[in-house]
């Protein structure tokens, strides 16, 4: 099995590697750890994509703090 580092990751992905790596220390994407060492299996970025793949046309959810930002956006819009 071959492991990727989070940099050798980032890049097969096409994600910056400090957005991988948060996401990893939060465990919102799958990782494995080699002692200390933060590394990335086939398997884990195949399930990265999948997780992320959404049919075309379909909105990504808004975060909480856009929608915040929206309420209070419209409240002075009347």
């Amino acid at each position: 099995m071959l492991l990727l580092t989070p940099a050798q990751a980032a890049e097969v992905l096409q994600v910056r590697e400090s957005w991988l790596r948060s996401r990893a220390a939060e465990r919102r994407v799958p990782c494995c750890f080699v002692g200390k060492h933060l590394r990335f299996s086939r398997a884990d970025l195949e399930a990265i994509v999948a997780d992320g793949a959404r049919p075309a046309g379909e909105a990504a959810p808004l975060r909480r703090r856009r929608s915040w930002l929206i309420r209070w956006f419209t409240r002075w819009a009347v």
